[in-house]
């Protein structure tokens, strides 16, 4: 066996074919001449494959089961997508140009539905098939450069109400040459043509050419979403001919371009594959100019083209190509995170995975393919060597390895892989594992203030199981430590401590304890054998040394206060303080804890703390039940305010926090222990933070200036939420808190009188505005609020509140913090995200709107957008409160809600939203002030329509359109037609003149627009009267003595609508009333002289016309007549 070459040490991934899918075609009998694969594509769960016969095979990627096969008799499979964010849709498109849209109803095990087939590529060559990522819209482009977009309604709804359903199918633009890729993100529609690319937002309808430069040829273009973490913008990537690459921002601007003709000229890497053994050669070829027919985002970092001569994987972002490999024939290749399906020429399929070598090694092991792990091993040893995978590929697997190879077929071979063994550091011994974890687990450092500040590297890392295996060798004396055991508060989690921290800092927070629930601390001071301790162990040390310096600092500032009372708990208002007891709680002398016990059993009952508040409560609910109390506001505010005092003073005793440990108390979770800590210490302060309070009183403004001292002006424990109750509360007690805290909010009843120490009424409360007080009782009241209808209050007494509801979402967060699904969310794309909330969260739960607001806050407008498969859990008064500051991303909302309906359904969904009737004009207000052409182009100086302006484009027209056609009473039209005047919305306006029968003021602006049109058809506004004819006569020999601008706004006159003039109003007059009616009233008014001989002539053919009518109707009444006659006889 020849020797095995060495692969530079800079590349560290590989393709590689782990399994073959060659079985698979066979089974399906795509492996003859006669059928054979056409087309692919894939998804998380499905591998979609098109043929030559029509047919659509869908695999179940998990086993690589055949579950579907969908027939097409309208000729071979060309293009397939399959709905990312949906596996239950595909799409696929014929030889003959039909899209035919499947839903599979796999979840309800019923037969796949055949839910659209368009025809408007029909004839065509459909190039390029794409799915929207948030709703059910696929993309259509042709070989001649049409795109259009086909809308899907799910059949998931009512089986009627979707048969007779017209799926729209809308075009949205036609470019200059062959449609060769199109591409989907965030409302943006990427389309590659032969010549250029451009960018569409599809729902605003805009476009843009990207870059200057055509070019001649097949280039790709695609999406490179941006990390949210990082908050970083979309990318876009464009091929350029000579390997280069344009990146492009989110608006279409060319930021830079990417040059890659002399990084290929490096060798290619060998593809791993059971087929072949991998070579490499290392001659260093020509640099090459290569075109990329396709980009495909791959990954996190990268992006995929190819060739006929092979597969290229850059990181465009580093200018860098991570691999090229010699793959001949492709056609067409789909992917799926990092695994690639290439499709051949010849219908054969390559499924390949880019894996970094040393986990290609890994799983070659696994399969026990020892041949080519060697092999793969050799090639990329200097890769090995210098990257962390000798962590797995320990030498005991490498001598596994060898012995697995044959000494007469693979002497070269094993010669090498002896080699490599020798510079492995042996990373698997029992001395080196205990250096290696201990250094790169455990490091610390002493402060000046004697505190051990611990420093760890690896939090949670799969490759710590050299750790954990240390750690079992302490079981058994674990095991006889049973009987030690921790505070409860052991088990909160320390999250304030950071690896990152300043090295200056001194935190005593900074010991952390990366352990399981299950497992306990063993005491530093008891003598164990040599040997090394597990991370806990070793830790124990450091705990011990920070609890003596924490009690000691506790007695001595202890002993400064005057206030017995504080002496035992502690309660010194340092922070640094606060922070000792949260990091060390079980570990106080015994002194100090046989003097809590004393206190604590001293304590009355737990039914004794609630008694007055029963007592208040049951009085409260009845006096409620009276008609004259309950319809009364004063009584009704009168009574909630005493119970709402007796409410604060329950909740603010001082020694409430002893309640919690009652033997009938549920167990709360670490969250709700740390907040319950928290609000506790936030409670004793209040005596001694009533100065602080005192300051809300020289609050004066109660708009934003209130909202946003909020923040600056509270009491100490302001900041903290109740989410959860802070003690066992019976379900019946608690089911009427929650009723009385909530009419509470509702009825702004937010302030009590609370005696304090000295007999005087502290009237704290009452100083703040209402949105301090409202923000207030949201953050001390919480628990017990009814969290739905709160949020309806909010919405109506609080809309021009922001911080209310800000602190409301504040406290959603916190109670959706301790749900894993909450944290998991911080990473992955937003379609990721969206599924997540859509299969964990229910719909109905009150925490749904925590969730949205997390999208919202990481992908903006784009998450809006997706809102939508959540209405009605979220309603647009929730979009508007959560988009208070960026109105126009709650248009773009609204715009897209509305239109998610069938069109005849959207004016009845839409006034259903119209709740509170005042959102009406707010949004037409809003709607008229968004996507506007400018106010100089749509009215002159002296506010009178400007001609044509009525055929300007409006962003949101549609929806401008639908809200001044819902029924309403009359002021309200005359206010939005006043609205659409102001802005030079024509069209609405002249349909609100129409209603509110202005007529002699719609005709006066028709004349201003010069537009027949206007006046035309069955929609036209044709004078009625004679006086309305008279007067438009009046104002068009007016206008036409004034003088006429050369261009019209949208360009040449010849170029728009026909103009209104006199012989165009004549003529339409002759139309309406006859020749002869016309003739005499044109008289009349003096304005014959100004017609022309083709008034004369239409006249006179109007005129034949009618004696031929009147004698046609003249000779079907004689034979009626006739008729009726001889049926009589």
């Amino acid at each position: 066996m020849t020797f095995v070459p060495v692969i530079p040490e800079s590349y560290s991934h590989v393709l590689a074919e782990f399994e073959s899918l060659d079985p698979l075609l066979s089974a399906l009998r795509l492996d003859s001449n006669r059928l054979k694969c056409t087309s692919i594509a894939v998804s998380r769960k499905w591998l979609a494959l098109g043929t030559s016969g029509g047919g659509l095979n869908l695999i179940q990627r998990e086993g690589w089961k055949h579950r579907l096969f969908l027939s097409h008799k309208e000729g071979a499979i060309s293009q397939v997508a399959c709905c990312l964010h949906d596996d239950d849709y595909v799409a696929v498109a014929t030889s003959q140009g039909l899209v035919v849209v499947w839903e599979l109803n796999q979840e309800r095990r019923g037969k796949p539905e055949r839910i659209c087939v368009s025809s408007e590529h029909k004839g065509r060559k459909v190039t390029a098939l794409c799915w929207d990522t948030a709703i059910l819209r696929v993309f259509v482009g042709d070989h001649l450069g049409k795109v259009s977009a086909v809308k899907l309604n799910t059949s998931k709804q009512p089986k009627a109400a979707v048969t007779f359903v017209m799926f729209p199918v809308q075009t949205i633009t036609t470019v200059d040459s062959c449609v060769v890729q199109l591409d989907y993100l965030d409302g943006r529609l990427l389309i590659s043509s032969l010549t250029r690319s451009f960018l569409c937002d599809t729902e605003r309808e805009k476009f843009w050419k990207i870059g200057n430069k055509e070019r001649d040829g097949e280039y790709g273009a695609c999406f490179f979403p941006g990390r949210c973490s990082a908050g970083q913008q979309p990318l876009i990537y464009c091929a350029r001919p000579g390997s280069r690459v344009w990146e492009v921002n989110f608006d279409g601007e060319v930021l830079s371009t990417h040059q890659f003709k002399k990084l290929l000229s490096s060798p290619p890497l060998p593809v791993i594959t059971v087929r072949s053994e991998p070579q490499y050669d290392h001659t260093v070829g020509a640099s090459q100019s290569l075109s990329f027919p396709k980009l495909l985002h791959l990954s996190e970092h990268c992006v995929l083209t190819w060739t006929e001569r092979g597969i290229y994987i850059f990181i465009p972002q580093n200018v860098q190509v991570l691999l090229w490999s010699e793959v001949k024939d492709i056609q067409d290749v789909a992917v799926c995170k990092n695994e690639l399906f290439c499709l051949h020429q010849n219908g054969k399929i390559s499924h390949l995975s880019l894996v970094s070598v040393e986990r290609c090694v890994e799983r070659l092991l696994r399969k026990g393919l020892w041949t080519l792990a060697a092999h793969t091993l050799c090639l990329f040893q200097n890769s090995v060597i210098a990257s962390r995978g000798r962590k797995s590929l320990t030498v005991d697997k490498l001598e596994h390895l060898k012995s697995q190879l044959d000494l007469t077929t693979s002497s070269d071979l094993i010669s090498q892989l002896e080699e490599l063994i020798l510079k492995f550091e042996p990373l698997d011994s029992a001395c080196s594992s205990r250096r290696s974890s201990i250094s790169s687990h455990e490091s610390f450092s002493i402060l000046d203030s004697g505190i051990y500040r611990i420093i760890s590297s690896r939090r949670g890392s799969q490759s710590d199981g050299d750790s954990c295996s240390l750690h079992s060798q302490t079981l058994s004396e674990d095991e006889r430590l049973k009987e030690f055991t921790s505070h409860p508060e052991d088990d909160q989690p320390d999250q304030c401590c950071s690896s990152h921290g300043n090295e200056d800092t001194v935190s005593l927070g900074a010991v952390t304890f990366e352990t399981d629930k299950s497992e306990t601390f063993l005491p530093f001071g008891i003598p164990l054998s040599f040997r090394s301790p597990s991370p806990l162990v070793s830790l124990q040390a450091v705990k011990d040394s920070v609890s003596s310096f924490v009690r000691k600092t506790t007695e001595k500032i202890g002993t400064l206060h005057t206030s017995p009372d504080l002496k035992v708990r502690a309660e010194a208002r340092s922070d640094e303080q606060s922070y000792e007891e949260e990091v060390n709680p079980g570990t106080c002398p015994k002194e100090e804890d046989t003097e809590v016990k004393k206190e604590v059993t001293s304590q009355p009952p737990k039914e004794d703390k609630f008694q007055e508040l029963k007592i208040a409560t049951t009085e409260a609910m009845t006096k409620l039940q009276d008609p004259l109390v309950l319809f009364e506001p004063k009584s009704l505010r009168m009574i909630l305010q005493e119970w709402l005092s007796q409410l604060d003073k329950t909740f603010a005793m001082k020694d409430f926090s002893g309640v919690s440990d009652a033997g009938t108390a549920p167990r709360p979770s670490n969250q709700e222990l740390l907040l319950l800590d928290e609000s506790t210490k936030g409670i004793l302060d209040e005596d001694n933070g009533k100065e602080e309070r005192s300051s809300l009183g020289h609050e004066e403004t109660v708009d934003q200036t209130a909202c946003e001292s909020v923040n600056s002006v509270r009491e100490p424990s302001d900041d903290l939420f109740r989410v959860c109750s802070p003690c066992h509360i019976a379900n019946g007690l608690l089911k009427d808190l929650a009723e009385l805290t909530t009419l509470c909010l509702e009825l702004n009843v937010l302030n009590s009188e609370v005696k304090s120490t000295h007999g005087h009424v502290d009237h704290t409360f009452q100083q703040g505005s209402p949105e301090i007080l409202a923000c207030q009782f949201l953050k001390k009241y919480f628990f017990l609020l009814d969290l739905k209808r709160a949020k309806e209050s909010i919405k109506l007494s609080y809309s021009n509140s922001p911080c209310v509801w800000d602190t409301f979402i504040e406290g959603l967060k916190e109670m959706a913090s301790s749900n894993p699904t909450y944290m998991e969310m911080e990473e992955g794309d937003l379609p990721t995200r969206l599924k997540m909330v859509d299969e964990s969260v229910p719909f109905d739960s009150p925490l749904l709107i925590a969730y949205v607001t997390q999208l919202y806050e990481k992908f903006g407008e784009s998450a809006l957008r997706s809102l939508i498969k959540f209405y009605p859990s979220i309603l647009p008064s929730d979009v508007m409160q959560l988009c208070h500051l960026h109105p126009a991303q709650f248009l773009a909302y609204l715009d897209s809600l509305v239109k998610s309906r069938p069109e005849d359904q959207r004016p009845s969904f839409l006034e259903s939203l119209l709740q509170p009737e005042s959102l009406r004009l707010d949004w037409l207000l809003l709607a008229v002030s968004h996507g506007a052409p400018p106010s100089t182009t749509t009215m002159d100086d002296e506010g009178n329509p400007r001609p044509h302006s009525h055929l300007f484009s409006w962003g949101y027209s549609q929806l401008i359109l639908h809200l001044i056609k819902l029924p309403a009473d009359f002021t309200t039209k005359e206010k939005m037609t006043d609205i659409c005047r102001s802005h030079g919305f024509w069209p609405g306006y002249l349909t609100l003149c129409l209603e509110l029968e202005r007529r002699r003021e719609a005709l006066t602006n028709i004349v201003y627009l010069d537009d027949m049109s206007l006046m035309e058809g069955d929609s036209g506004w044709i004078p009625g009267t004679v006086e309305e004819w008279k007067l438009l006569l009046h104002l068009v020999q007016n206008q036409s003595t004034k003088p006429a601008p050369l261009t019209s706004p949208n360009g040449n006159f010849s170029d728009g609508p026909s103009p209104i003039n006199m012989e165009n109003v004549a003529l339409l007059l002759a139309k309406a009333m006859g020749p002869d009616r016309a003739w005499s009233l044109l008289q009349e008014c003096g304005l014959t002289p100004e017609l022309s001989e083709r008034f004369t002539r239409t006249c006179d053919i109007l005129r034949i016309a009618e004696k031929r009518q009147r004698a046609l109707i003249q000779s079907m009444l004689e034979k009626c007549d006739r008729f009726l006659w001889s049926q009589q006889a």
